[in-house]
């Protein structure tokens, strides 16, 4: 509506949903190559097709052993996938990130390029634009990426492990200087 006397002028914003799609890739760190594909959702099926496409296609074929880096996502979470992966592919080897640390993942690194250069800003058309421009950005990243500096190494992982460790048994020490931690809960004995 038009603005008015002591009236803004009013506008009513629609929006329409055009679907999901998932995109899930795997990525070569020392090539610095990524093999995606896009799905119509997550979970176990769509992982296992993207781990057949990598590890039926040269070099993980044939290589001595293939690392999947993988977050805690429920579609490769635990035993059950590390298992299914290890009998489907023998020289795969399925490593958890710890919780809340998937950016040590180099792909979540990918990801947030795949975010910041593809997906935005969100203004497609529909689902079929929003794969073909995710394929074409893969074809031309390949073609031109190189390996990520990773700067963070063992050294840097101890420190920030014994900097967090410190903090917690500093925090331990307040909550029992304070009275809101009591010696039993402090051992994990329940009464």
């Amino acid at each position: 509506m038009p603005a008015g006397k002591s009236q803004p002028m009013r506008v009513s914003h629609d929006c329409h949903r055009g679907g999901a799609l998932a995109y899930l890739a795997a990525y070569d760190v020392h090539h610095a190559r990524v093999i995606g594909r896009c799905a119509a959702t997550t979970g176990i099926a769509p992982f296992t097709a993207l781990v057949t496409q990598v590890m039926t296609s040269e070099p993980y074929a044939s290589a001595d052993r293939v690392f999947w880096v993988v977050d805690n996502r429920s579609s490769h979470r635990g035993h059950k996938a590390i298992d299914r992966l290890a009998v489907q592919f023998s020289n795969a080897i399925m490593v958890h990130t710890p919780v809340h640390a998937s950016w040590l993942n180099q792909v979540e690194v990918y990801f947030s390029i795949i975010q910041r250069k593809v997906l935005s800003p969100n203004d497609f058309t529909d689902l079929d634009v929003v794969e073909q421009r995710l394929t074409r950005f893969e074809d031309r990243y390949n073609a031109a990426a190189e390996p990520f500096k990773w700067k963070f190494n063992t050294t840097k992982l101890n420190a920030l492990l014994d900097r967090l460790h410190r903090h917690e048994q500093a925090d331990t020490n307040a909550r029992l200087a304070q009275g809101r931690l009591t010696p039993d809960e402090l051992t994990g004995a329940t009464t």
